[in-house]
């Protein structure tokens, strides 16, 4: 099947994706539901985004924080 290249367009655009997830995710703290909402996009079609931009791993899910370290 026949890709075409990607165009500087096109990066520019996954960029600003990409960027756009981030910082909303970060807004809200994690929370993927309300951050969709707030992008105004359906939920599902929001965590296909940040599998596709590879942000799974990167900005954890609420209530999976990492433990604070005991002194």
């Amino acid at each position: 099947m026949y890709k075409p290249p990607v165009t500087e367009y096109q990066r520019a655009v996954d960029e600003f994706k990409r960027e756009l997830l981030v910082v909303t995710l970060t807004a809200h703290c994690g929370n993927r539901t309300r951050a969709a909402q707030a992008l105004g996009m359906q939920r599902t079609y929001f965590l296909r985004l940040i599998r596709q931009f590879g942000l799974a791993e990167r900005i954890p899910a609420p209530g999976r924080r990492r433990p604070v370290p005991q002194a």
